[in-house]
């Protein structure tokens, strides 16, 4: 255990020498701000790193991430995370990426007592709760289990596009444009289930105006 964690420091000299050599600056400029165009939400699986599945950089990704890549507005950590990005480090592109194979959906799904991952497990079996008739109706387990991982995915981004920080900037700026993944662990890629932003975002202001202008896009849409 002891060799393993020695490791770490290691493979960080190594880190720092190589960012070194490709720009002595690289430190110095990295400390001075950030200035990211991404929000990144995923799950804490191990497995799914977003700077190493994106290909970036430090400094170009904002990431927040937690069990199942569930946004909860009673959530005091991931809003605080959404209204930090969106006000201060004005990201133009919100991403909640999840990941087939995960754990957290798997665990919603199991008809047992899980102690203090109960309410937060909650979210996602709302989002089986919501799609019920689809999901029962996907015979493969295996295929009911995607499904559920990109619902949840869909449903979160909704409850990102329901924060007035969102809407009110995006009123201003037209960004941050919410997006929707999944990693498939499979093979690697990035899918992107396309999220209609605007579509949802007419639907949401219905109910969730949380703004105090009138919600006007025909600039984008005409």
């Amino acid at each position: 255990m002891s060799q393993s964690y020695e490791v770490i420091f290691e493979n960080n000299k190594k880190w720092v020498e190589s960012k070194l050599a490709e720009d002595p600056e690289f430190f110095h400029e990295l400390a001075k701000t950030q200035h990211p165009d991404y929000l990144y939400i995923g799950c804490s699986d191990s497995r799914a790193t977003a700077e190493e599945l994106m290909g970036a950089k430090p400094g170009e990704v904002f990431v927040y991430r937690n069990i199942a890549n569930v946004v909860n507005t009673l959530d005091m950590s991931s809003t605080a995370v959404i209204q930090y990005a969106v006000e201060h480090l004005k990201v133009k592109h919100i991403i909640v990426c999840g990941h087939y194979n995960c754990g957290g959906v798997k665990a919603a799904m199991t008809p047992q007592d899980l102690g203090l991952l109960n309410p937060w497990l909650r979210t996602i079996r709302d989002v089986y709760r919501l799609h019920q008739v689809e999901l029962d109706s996907i015979q493969d387990e295996n295929k009911r289990y995607d499904r559920l991982v990109e619902l949840n995915v869909q449903e979160q981004c909704i409850n990102v596009i329901k924060m007035a920080c969102v809407q009110e900037r995006y009123i201003l700026e037209e960004y941050p444009i919410v997006h929707g993944w999944v990693f498939d662990l499979r093979t690697g890629k990035i899918i992107d289930l396309e999220i209609d932003f605007e579509k949802i975002l007419k639907d949401i202001q219905k109910i969730y105006n949380l703004t105090s202008s009138d919600w006007v896009m025909s600039r984008k849409t005409n």
